[in-house]
């Protein structure tokens, strides 16, 4: 493809992107499928341009007198990211083969007419809301976070320590060709560059189980929900809210007594029983044995030799939950996997009785906006109003499975306050039963590094947590957590 076509084709994924829903890397890998003229450095440069485009949106589409398309987008590109001339964007769009149209008569003046005095929102690459919230919780310093949440993000792992140690798999990844570092805050966690992209999911260490894409924050908020708590065989983990699973893996792991797992007790990927089976699944066991009945106890949840100790992964999606299903597997452990009704019922058996609530609850995802720019402009102001809502009706309903002395966690993946400290304020000012747990009180995890012990501790206030691409490096999480009194 000539560098003009390449342009051109951006612009077509941009417009696409734009009329529906599915993430960018799906649009694109779509476009690829379709165009298979396309050489992998064509598709390189396409992508690059969409998500250079994509990251400063908001500056784009001012400069370019209020056009969203991806023509438009892209000429400001050109003039205002690159700094091509007038002369070199026309050279560009001669109108050749398969390259852009020539420029008209107003696209010119936009060009010659320069950027101007961008209001501040629109510099930073954010919706004006946005911003405007980020100055409420950040103040001074709301242009450095706005900068990092749209900037490109690394590829975090966590090591599964029932299958591998961190050493091991850094060895591993080593000796295939990659770069990887550890974690700061999380003991069990690995960070590769974003660039160039590395292909986890073929990697033999990520098909044997050994590790997980999982960014290190949300690494974070699930060892701080467990931190300090016991798993015995009759422990019981409500994972609430489970979507694609990443964090019912992690607290799989954490439940088990690998040497960095945490406080719990566990089991050797070898010992017997270590494939795992979903009582909501019709298909055999992978070992072609006899399908267990699928009881209501949580005595079953976990392969035999942990017997009793129960995770059980929820969610309102049942595709979702068959997803789950391959990574646990994958990894060596067990859920059972629950459909929840609409609204929230499906596991009323465990009123009362739950050692630990995770409520991972369905938010704007602003915290992972550096891994998804596209996001930031499809989120409306009312639609956080919406979610705030959906969050505290789910925190309330979720908070009826905690026994007394147990634990509940409500974290987000935002960096909103309205999805974060308002649900918090909220919950608390209608469930006084529950007290908050001081968040710096459970940096003693053995999953989290010395470093986070003293390090996140200025992220913590009273029992909440917030960390953010500019302060601690990860995408964007809320936690706050809470212990149910007697």
């Amino acid at each position: 493809m000539t560098p003009a076509a390449r342009l051109a084709s951006a612009a077509s994924v941009l417009d696409s992107i734009a009329q529906g829903r599915a993430p960018a890397d799906v649009v694109l890998k779509a476009w690829g499928a379709a165009n298979r003229y396309a050489g992998s450095k064509d598709r390189r440069a396409v992508a690059e341009r969409v998500y250079e485009v994509l990251r400063s949106r908001g500056r784009l589409v001012r400069a370019m007198g209020g056009r969203e398309d991806g023509r438009a987008l892209v000429i400001g590109s050109l003039a205002f990211l690159d700094g091509l001339t007038l002369e070199e964007i026309e050279a560009l769009h001669a109108g050749d083969g398969y390259g852009p149209r020539p420029l008209s008569k107003q696209e010119r003046a936009r060009i010659e007419a320069g950027e101007g005095d961008l209001p501040d929102w629109a510099a930073a690459g954010l919706p004006e809301f946005v911003a405007e919230d980020l100055k409420t919780t950040f103040g001074d310093r709301w242009s450095e976070e706005a900068v990092a949440l749209m900037a490109r993000a690394p590829v975090d792992l966590r090591v599964n320590t029932a299958r591998t140690t961190v050493e091991a798999a850094r060895a591993e990844l080593t000796a295939g060709g990659l770069t990887p570092r550890p974690t700061p805050w999380s003991a069990v966690g690995l960070r590769l560059p974003s660039e160039p992209a590395p292909n986890v999911q073929g990697l033999k260490a990520f098909n044997a189980g050994e590790v997980e894409i999982q960014d290190e924050g949300s690494q974070i908020v699930t060892w701080l929900a467990g931190s300090g708590l016991s798993f015995t065989p009759d422990s019981i983990v409500v994972d609430y809210c489970a979507g694609g699973g990443g964090k019912t893996l992690a607290l799989a792991q954490m439940m088990s007594p690998s040497p960095l797992a945490g406080e719990g007790g566990g089991r050797r990927p070898t010992d017997e029983g270590s494939r795992s089976w979903s009582p909501v699944s019709s298909d055999s066991p992978a070992d072609g044995g006899e399908t267990p009945h699928p009881t209501r106890s949580a005595g079953h949840l976990l392969p035999q030799g942990e017997k009793g100790r129960g995770l059980i992964a929820c969610d309102v999606v049942q595709k979702r939950l068959d997803n789950i299903r391959p990574r646990l597997e994958r990894a060596g452990v067990a859920a059972d996997l629950r459909l929840l009704g609409p609204n929230g019922g499906g596991v009323e058996e465990f009123n009362g009785k739950a050692d630990l609530v995770f409520v991972d609850a369905p938010c704007s995802g602003s915290g992972a906006w550096r891994r998804r720019p596209e996001d930031a402009w499809r989120l409306k102001a009312d639609e956080v109003e919406r979610l705030h809502a959906l969050q505290l009706r789910i925190l309330a309903q979720a908070a009826q499975l905690v026994k007394p002395g147990g634990r509940l966690a409500y974290v987000t993946c935002s960096i909103l306050t309205r999805e974060n400290e308002a649900v918090a304020d909220a919950f608390e000012a209608a469930h006084p039963g529950f007290r908050p747990v001081p968040a710096t009180d459970l940096l003693a995890a053995k999953t989290l590094s010395d470093a986070a012990r003293t390090g996140l501790g200025d992220k913590a206030k009273g029992g909440r947590i917030r960390l953010s691409p500019a302060s601690t490096g990860t995408d964007g999480f809320f936690a706050a957590l809470y212990e149910r009194r007697a």
